[in-house]
């Protein structure tokens, strides 16, 4: 698949290579797995060298010989040999005094499952050498908790170092759209949704359709359901490090928040124990779902829920991990069937949360939300407000358009327009036939 969008994030990168040539970056880039990170680092840069060092989960001396050898093919320097990185590091910052170059480290965070003194060490020999080195460190890595620590907790040693950062996200929704028409011209919206809904626009599950010439709803559904898939240990792939032994709690909240038991009382009342902890780290530390509350509710309000970000992960564990039963008895058309029975339902939620991400990649509106009262009714599926220009919408989204009343969202937005003089009211429907 041809390499797609990212122009933004290029830019940017080959301005830090270029700053590189007088003075030393670090640059950290995070994004979750599979969302193309390092075939973007891989084609960045071209003005100078480049080091590539994958930091696998084994034994330092081995991924020292591995990246010694690295330095001598690229550069064609002999550095000698090392049993720690820290020496390692130490001599490449020496090196990059000398010459420019760009050092990318992939997967950063392994360093502290291989010898966690690497970061301190890293970082006392980043300050004694960066105001001569002409070093452009790229850390990037996939475990957004880890690198979380380790470059925003101030208590850790290279907090602050970090001269940019690049939070890679997946594919925006033109993008997605483009590649389905390249591959799939004249692709229906129906196409559209399902794709959108298991991809999210992350990179590899995109190619892997592609792959596969995957490009309908069935064809879809026929490539995630079936024996030795890769999507259907993915989920259990991406998290189960992020999550460690408690896996199972995290696991279990988000299945629920999956299946829209996405407040925190009808989780607990299913579960039986406190996960106002848990939801915390999932939000904060995780960075897996976010809390929302309705429209014009106050920060500390009670009144909200919790939806999962990621578009596969939120289907993943709607169908593949709630039915794991039968996925390990490889009973696919069990599970097929369920997905076929709820697609209705399932799909109209995703395709709300299309438009809502539409009008946000829109850059038209100072606040998008959905409503709800108090007792988790008459709501509004999205409102965007354009406070500049005095502009307040609503949303009804259903996949049939003939299912849309414009007069009853008058009516359960009536309590909201009050509050908003002098606004320009409107109200529209939004359907399949819009995307």
């Amino acid at each position: 698949m041809k390499f797609y969008d990212r122009e933004t994030e290029l830019e940017l990168l080959r301005k830090i290579e270029s700053l590189s040539t007088t003075t030393a970056q670090m640059t950290t880039v995070v994004g979750r797995r599979r969302v193309g990170k390092t075939t973007l680092l891989k084609i960045a840069f071209s003005q100078t060298p480049m080091l590539y060092f994958f930091v696998a989960r084994k034994n330092e001396t081995l991924l020292c010989t591995e990246f010694t050898r690295e330095i001598q093919e690229k550069l064609g320097f002999s550095l000698g040999n090392f049993q720690q990185f820290a020496d390692l590091f130490q001599s490449i910052m020496q090196l990059s005094e000398k010459i420019n170059f760009t050092l990318v480290i992939d997967e950063f965070q392994e360093f502290d499952n291989i010898n966690k003194s690497v970061f301190s060490d890293m970082q006392n020999s980043w300050d004694s050498h960066k105001e001569k080195s002409k070093l452009n460190l790229i850390l990037c890595g996939s475990i957004y908790s880890l690198m979380k620590r380790i470059f925003e907790n101030s208590k850790e040693p290279l907090f602050g170092r970090a001269t940019s950062k690049i939070m890679l996200k997946p594919f925006i929704l033109p993008t997605i759209k483009e590649i389905l028409a390249d591959y799939h011209p004249g692709y229906s919206n129906e196409d559209l949704l399902t794709f959108y809904m298991v991809t999210g626009g992350v990179a590899k599950y995109i190619e892997l359709l592609v792959v596969n010439e995957a490009f309908t709803r069935k064809a879809i559904l026929d490539t995630l359901f079936k024996e030795n898939s890769f999507f259907l240990s993915e989920g259990r792939d991406v998290l189960i490090e992020e999550f460690g032994k408690d896996y199972g709690n995290y696991f279990s909240i988000l299945s629920l928040i999956a299946s829209s038991k996405n407040d925190r009382s009808s989780m607990e009342g299913i579960l039986n124990i406190s996960v106002g902890g848990f939801l915390d780290r999932l939000e904060k530390d995780f960075n897996l779902i976010k809390r929302i509350r309705p429209f014009m509710a106050k920060e500390g309000s009670r009144n909200n829920r919790y939806k999962i970000e990621d578009n596969f992960l939120n289907f993943w564990f709607r169908f593949t991990y709630k039915y794991r039963s039968a996925i390990e008895i490889s009973n696919f058309d069990y599970v097929r069937d369920i997905v076929e029975r709820d697609y209705e339902t399932y799909s109209g939620m995703v395709l709300e949360k299309y438009f809502r991400q539409q009008l946000t990649e829109s850059k038209q509106y100072s606040n998008i939300q959905g409503y709800w009262d108090s007792k988790g009714e008459n709501e509004i599926d999205i409102i965007a407000v354009n406070e500049r220009d005095k502009r307040l919408e609503f949303y009804e989204v259903k996949r049939n358009p003939n299912r849309i009343s414009l007069e009853r969202l008058k009516q359960k937005s009536l309590k909201i327009t009050d509050k908003f003089p002098g606004f320009q009211i409107e109200y529209r429907g939004l359907s399949l036939k819009d995307m």
